[in-house]
């Protein structure tokens, strides 16, 4: 008799794992689809209803769908709503670096400069090296006058990209801000390697007598 008790104990915890199979199966199809046509209608431009067919789906646990989401609700103008989701999806995978790339798109737009410095700040932490954030944090420095700081941000991006033109270029100016002159003229040099008739650069070799 106990026998019997426990094997209806094992079949119905059985069942219930099954069925708890299926609706997870179930639930990544419909996910697929949902993904599937937000990417057309993404390539048709039309972005609110890219969102509304990931709203059908949506999972707050679910770091794919609160990511994209967040740039899809960007991309149709509701930067407010970028925000949250881009929010989310930093909370589920606190040590990953795009959501933090994708927050600074919608917080610009808000004008929400101290949030996304701060988030750069974090996501140095996690990745010193990442050459776009050093760029980002080095053009911060720049506009505010912090050549110092910006020195340091630039040279990483260059020391790690040394034809990056973006990178040449800002630490060029960067260092004739801080009266470098001789690093500043090669480095504008360089940087007119790539882009041989950009006038910012030809402007900076004129000014270094």
């Amino acid at each position: 008799m106990e026998s019997l008790k426990i094997a209806r104990h094992f079949v119905i915890i059985s069942l219930f794992l099954l069925q708890g199979t299926i609706i997870h199966a179930q639930n990544a199809d419909a996910a697929l689809k949902a993904f599937k046509a937000s990417y057309a209608l993404e390539a048709k431009k039309e972005y609110a209803k890219a969102a509304e067919s990931l709203k059908a789906v949506y999972d707050e646990k679910s770091y794919e769908i609160n990511l994209r989401m967040g740039w899809l609700l960007y991309m149709a103008g509701s930067h407010n709503e970028s925000v949250n989701y881009y929010k989310k999806a930093i909370d589920l995978k606190p040590y990953a670096i795009e959501p933090r790339l994708g927050y600074a798109y919608p917080a610009s737009v808000l004008g929400k400069w101290k949030e996304i410095e701060e988030m750069y700040d974090k996501a140095l932490t996690i990745d010193p090296n990442n050459t776009l954030i050093n760029y980002r944090k080095g053009l911060f420095h720049y506009n505010r006058g912090e050549f110092q700081d910006a020195e340091k941000c630039f040279e990483k991006v260059v020391n790690l990209y040394p034809f990056d033109y973006d990178g040449l270029h800002m630490l060029a100016w960067t260092k004739l801000k801080l009266k470098k002159t001789s690093e500043a003229k090669i480095l504008f040099q360089k940087a007119l390697l790539s882009q041989p008739d950009n006038k910012s650069d030809l402007e900076g070799l004129g000014l270094i007598k």
